[in-house]
């Protein structure tokens, strides 16, 4: 498997710290707010990542943490009258929600900031003791002075990014960050007590959880820096090494054409999005730009995307499959076979995706000509389901599929008027059944007369 790695900026054969073993970190969201689409894209991104490893046999730990302490928090706090318990339990609740409907495969861990407190004091006073870091009025900070390679992530330099650096008149070097600042609202410590600072946080939560084995490290290209800089950067200090072999990064989303940001008040909740169209239209919208490229989000590109993916369904529904079970199933078929060859190639998703639109038009010829062809049958629904796991997608039902966005209601009262159509045909009432028929289609509502009865879809 090859992979762009950040750092190097080249792609690079993935060789991890044991073989066919794979440890990832994702820097999860902070949780003040619902989700965003910036949120979904990495969650996407590297959840393809880890299927497309799982489906190449190997065993992989993922991580995604969440931050649920910050100055964001503390603000919404203020706001809300909510305690930061309140804010976050109720925001994670939400965002985990989200993700389960772009069909996340769960974290092995989902690490909270707040339950590492003691491991980020211990981590902090090793920092200290080693003098790379000094105490200020305000808080703890990191002396970078004392890294020859500090940048190294990044490739960037001060003169660049001083706009993004922590603001302190007394800090030694422009560059240096806090680790603690100092709070008496919130956690005793030996050096005082306080609340950790971001960069502190991810890189405790990685050591505790994978010690220093670490094989990716992954998230929004807009971490690099300064979030992953300042990890590396201490981790490279404390303990004489790397913190991970690959750093990789999704590209931002962007908003008819302009970056996603909410200072630019363009920033798009994910829940808007779901009202929309289900989770895994949104999830193979989102697959098919490369991971690394920015991404435009447009409706009338997810509207195309939803046409694409019905294309699957309309085949899984012609075979007579409901819904897959979202599990690993072994890889056998040529067509995932060589889709999975294509993916190994830095997750190269348009060009599996353009292998799978000429699988199921192939497929679909095929049974145009063999309609009775069992034994093809019973393979093709082996490949859909490895196809199914690759790409996250396939697990929804198929006839609640082409019904979503339907409420309750209308669903009920579509039933009742295709009963009425049912006893209108038995009574030769053909007029009054066409009309049902022809009424409901006014609504985007399409009746199919099947072997198995009448089955309803919404059109478009």
């Amino acid at each position: 498997m090859i992979f762009f790695d950040s750092v190097l900026k080249k792609k690079c054969e993935f060789i991890p710290h044991e073989a066919k073993k794979a440890n990832i970190y994702l820097c999860g969201p902070t949780v003040y707010d619902d989700a965003h689409l910036g949120h979904a894209r990495s969650s996407v991104c590297f959840d393809f990542l880890r299927r497309v490893l799982i489906a190449n046999d190997y065993e992989v730990v993922f991580a995604r943490n969440y931050t649920d302490i910050d100055d964001k928090i503390l603000k919404k706090m203020q706001e809300s009258g909510k305690s930061l318990e309140e804010i976050t339990n109720f925001y994670i609740k939400r965002y985990e929600e989200d993700m389960q409907a772009l069909n996340i495969l769960e974290p092995d861990f989902k690490p909270k900031a707040t339950t590492y407190i003691e491991q980020m004091i211990t981590y902090i006073e090793k920092l200290l003791e080693l003098n790379l870091a000094y105490k200020l009025e305000d808080g703890i900070y990191f002396d970078t002075s004392k890294d020859d390679k500090y940048f190294y992530i990044s490739k960037r330099n001060l003169e660049d990014n001083q706009s993004r650096l922590e603001e302190s008149v007394a800090k030694k070097n422009d560059s240096d960050f806090v680790l603690w600042k100092f709070d008496e609202k919130f956690y005793p410590a030996s050096f005082g007590k306080g609340r950790p600072g971001w960069h502190t946080e991810c890189v405790v939560m990685i050591e505790s959880i994978f010690k220093d084995k670490l094989d990716i490290h992954a998230g929004g290209i807009d971490l690099l820096f300064p979030h992953h800089e300042n990890e590396a950067c201490q981790c490279r200090c404390k303990n004489n090494h790397e913190l991970a072999n690959f750093w990789l990064h999704n590209g931002f989303v962007q908003i008819n054409s302009e970056k996603m940001s909410k200072s630019l008040g363009n920033s798009f909740f994910l829940k808007d999005s779901l009202k929309l169209f289900s989770g895994e239209v949104l999830r193979f919208y989102l697959l098919s730009v490369h991971y690394r490229a920015h991404f435009n989000y447009a409706l009338e590109d997810l509207q195309a995307a939803k046409k694409r993916l019905d294309k699957f369904y309309r085949l899984k529904k012609r075979l007579n499959i409901n819904a897959f079970i979202d599990e690993k199933t072994t890889i056998e078929s040529e067509v995932a076979k060589n889709i999975l060859e294509v993916l190994n190639d830095d997750l190269n998703a348009s060009k599996a995706l353009a292998l799978l639109d000429e699988f199921i038009n192939e497929s679909n010829i095929y049974l145009d000509q063999n309609p009775k062809d069992k034994t093809y049958k019973i393979q093709l629904e082996k490949t859909l389901k490895e196809l199914s796991f690759i790409f996250g997608i396939g697990f929804i039902d198929t006839i609640k599929y082409f019904q979503f966005g339907i409420s309750e209601e209308k669903c009920q009262e579509i039933e009742e008027k295709i009963t009425l159509r049912n006893k209108a045909k038995q009574e030769k009432n053909y007029a009054l059944a066409d009309q049902i028929r022809d009424d409901l289609a006014k609504e985007n509502i399409l009746l199919m007369d099947t072997p198995n009865g009448v089955v309803w879809e919404k059109n478009g």
